[in-house]
C-alpha cells in the first residue's frame, strides 16, 4: 500500500510539473537544476529555490520603494535590481517571471513610471503564482518521499 501511496503522489508532480511547463510558468533551465539534485543532496532544489525566493523578496521590496519615492526615482538602481531578479529567475527556469522582467527593464530604460508600475505590478502576480506553485510541488514531493519511506530531512 505504501508504493501505491508513493506512485499517485509521483503522478500528482509529474501531471503539475506537465502544467506548469505547459502554462510557461518554468522552462527546461528547471529540469537542468533537477538534474543536479540526487541522493547525497535530495532537498538540492527546494534549497535553491528557498534562496531565490528571500533574494527575489527582498529585490521586490526594494523595487516597490523605489517606485514610491516620486521626487527622486532611480532608474538604474531599478534597471539594476530587475537585472538582478532576471538572472535568479532565468536560472531556475522561473520563465513567466523573467519574462516580466524584460517588460519591467525595457520601462526603467524608457524612464516610463507608469511602466514600471504595471511591470512591478505583473511581476509580483507572476512571483506569488510561481511560489505557492513551487510550494505545492515541493510539499507533494516530501510526501512522496515519505510514502516511499525515503527519510529525508525536512525543509523549513
Amino acid at each position: 500500500m505504501l508504493g501505491l501511496g508513493a506512485d499517485r503522489l509521483w503522478a500528482d508532480m509529474n501531471r503539475l510539473l506537465a502544467f506548469l511547463f505547459h502554462q510557461g510558468v518554468l522552462d527546461e533551465q528547471f529540469l537542468q537544476l533537477q538534474q543536479l539534485q540526487d541522493e547525497s543532496s535530495p532537498n538540492f532544489v527546494s534549497e535553491v529555490v528557498n534562496i531565490y525566493f528571500h533574494e527575489s523578496e527582498k529585490l521586490l521590496r526594494n523595487l516597490r520603494s523605489l517606485l514610491m519615492d516620486r521626487e527622486l526615482l532611480d532608474y538604474k538602481k531599478m534597471g539594476i535590481h530587475v537585472n538582478q531578479l532576471m538572472g535568479s529567475s532565468s536560472s531556475i527556469g522561473a520563465n513567466r517571471v523573467r519574462n516580466v522582467c524584460v517588460a519591467f527593464r525595457a520601462a526603467t530604460d524608457q524612464n516610463n513610471r507608469a511602466g514600471c508600475l504595471r511591470a512591478l505590478e505583473m511581476l509580483e502576480h507572476e512571483y506569488c503564482y510561481l511560489k505557492n506553485k513551487l510550494h505545492e510541488l515541493f510539499q507533494i514531493e516530501q510526501e512522496r518521499a515519505l510514502a516511499a519511506g525515503v527519510r529525508y530531512p525536512l525543509q523549513n
